[in-house]
């Protein structure tokens, strides 16, 4: 009955919105929209976050807002709703370059993947690991490791870490829930902070003139939540501290040898068919010429080979052709590689291709419906509208705003399941309120970035988050729950950063200050938990 409710007022508010368009749907002259540069210009993104916190679906949700977007563009007119929609909206979105090349990046990097797993590299990896890593904490710290070391996509993380430090964690007994967390909070985390991935490239994406990618490097100092987590991580490993309902799982797991803590096998996800013969080498190589492949393509597209200084390309390159280039050049020489090594048959790595496209399906329709969403706000000048608004109240709480942004942010992609589709939506209108000579503006962009992360990771229907349970082989309530408390605790000590970065946008200062206060937050959780298990 409750999901049928909740079709139900999804199929009424779709009637609804159809029906102003069947009766304008006469007119021939679309007169100018009166919603432009008003508070009706935010409404899009409104409706698709209300639905998705209904529906508990991304994709339709997105959808919506885009044809809500689309009506209020045309006045209510039907031809003027498609063809904004699809004309304005999702074929000019993709029909745009620099977004193609990013799509080309995904659908590569998917192949990559698939490619990895199959020679056995992934296995060959973990069997290496097993045999050199002898403790709990050891184990953990070489799954961060690998983690950050997987720095080019959040995808190509957790596809590839959960496979590959399982059996290592299984060894030593730590539980599914945990390697869950540290599986997912090694991904988007990672990501966000890596010049040469795909979430950079997407970051760039929304910023205009050109300045995408050097707005994405200023930002990466101020990215508190990114930078915090992987602290929080390394903390925990070193001082075995486990809180919340993650506590229950370790012990269980340390005590017992029950890493499962009574989740059902039966949702195992089925193991893909490896390589015996794989090797370490399988992995790591293509890895490796992954990362030198994209930063050559980075410097290539900024002018490098043209006479350009390395930072100086770096900072002009164009991030898309760059990792749509070199992500191309690695593909080619692994299959080179795999077919020297003959590992894998020519057929068989052909056949990867279509299995890697369709791995990268579901980031695909988020990114597409997220610009498409971001062209219909823009058509609308909501980023203006609220550039107007804030410029006009924000004397009084400038300095408040980045820590306002964060909670927004954490709000926006918690609601949504989807970080990028949060960038769409705020960086837009934050660096209309703020030009990129501000220092305040790049810590409000970061704070948007952060934020963004924050709610994705702690989100149920995150596609991250879904993808890590199923990696790790736990049940995705399970690590939902076990995860938060974690989330929540470096999102507090964030929010406070930004609190100061608001009075002092210095890196310099303020990122210092929120690692030693992180650092002092755990040792006193260690030691109140401690001390409440010696009375207890």
């Amino acid at each position: 009955m409750k999901r049928n409710w909740k079709m139900g007022l999804l199929s009424l508010s779709l009637c609804l919105c159809l029906l102003p368009s069947v009766v304008f749907a006469a007119e021939e002259e679309l007169p100018a929209t009166p919603f432009y540069m008003t508070a009706w210009s935010l409404l899009p993104p409104v409706v698709a976050i209300i639905l998705a916190l209904i529906t508990k679906e991304v994709y339709s949700s997105l959808f919506i807002g885009i044809f809500v977007g689309g009506l209020l563009y045309s006045n209510f007119g039907f031809e003027g709703t498609l063809t904004h929609m699809f004309n304005d909206g999702i074929v000019a979105s993709l029909a745009d370059t620099y977004n193609m090349g990013i799509l080309v990046f995904l659908v590569v990097l998917g192949i990559l993947v698939i490619l990895m797993n199959r020679a056995g590299g992934s296995a060959a990896f973990g069997r290496w690991a097993s045999d050199h890593i002898k403790t709990r904490a050891g184990a953990m710290l070489a799954t961060i490791a690998l983690g950050v070391l997987i720095f080019i996509d959040d995808y190509f993380n957790c596809l590839t870490v959960g496979s590959v430090m399982r059996p290592v964690c299984d060894k030593h007994n730590i539980s599914r829930a945990k390697l869950a967390y540290l599986i997912d909070a090694t991904a988007a985390p990672v990501c966000i902070i890596a010049p040469v991935s795909s979430w950079a490239a997407a970051v760039s994406s929304y910023a205009t003139d050109g300045n995408g990618f050097e707005l994405f490097i200023r930002a990466i100092p101020f990215n508190f939540y990114a930078i915090l987590t992987i602290v929080m991580m390394i903390l925990l490993a070193v001082t075995n501290l486990d809180f919340g309902p993650m506590a229950l799982h370790e012990k269980n797991a340390k005590e017992k040898g029950d890493i499962f803590s009574g989740m059902s096998r039966d949702k195992e996800v089925e193991e893909e068919e490896t390589n015996p013969d794989g090797r370490v080498m399988d992995l790591v190589l293509p890895i490796v010429i992954l990362i030198i492949s994209c930063v050559v393509g980075m410097i290539y597209s900024g002018g490098f080979f043209e006479g350009s200084g390395f930072i100086e390309a770096f900072s002009n390159s164009d991030a898309s052709v760059g990792l749509m280039l070199g992500s191309a050049v690695t593909l080619v020489l692994t299959i080179i590689y795999y077919m020297i090594r003959r590992i894998m048959t020519f057929r068989s790595m052909m056949e990867c291709i279509p299995e890697g496209f369709k791995s990268m399906v579901p980031a695909i329709l988020i990114l597409t419906f997220a610009w498409s969403l971001k062209a219909m706000t823009d058509s609308l000048g909501a980023k203006d509208f609220v550039a107007g608004v804030v410029q006009g109240s924000a004397g009084s709480f400038e300095a408040l705003l980045p820590a306002i942004i964060f909670i927004i942010a954490c709000f926006l992609a918690f609601a949504t399941g989807t970080s990028w589709g949060t960038f769409g939506v705020l960086i837009p209108i934050t660096l209309g309120v703020f030009p990129l000579d501000n220092p305040l503006g790049i810590v409000c962009v970061s704070a948007c970035m952060a934020g963004a992360v924050c709610g994705d990771h702690c989100s149920p229907i995150s596609d991250t988050t879904i993808m890590a349970s199923a990696g790790a082989q736990c049940e995705h309530v399970v690590h939902v729950s076990t995860q938060l408390p974690y989330a929540i605790t470096a999102a507090v000590v964030s929010f406070v950063c930004y609190i100061v970065a608001g009075f002092m946008p210095n890196a310099f200062i303020v990122l210092p200050f929120g690692i030693v206060l992180m650092v002092i937050l755990i040792f006193f959780l260690r030691f109140v938990l401690r001390s409440t298990n010696a009375h207890s």
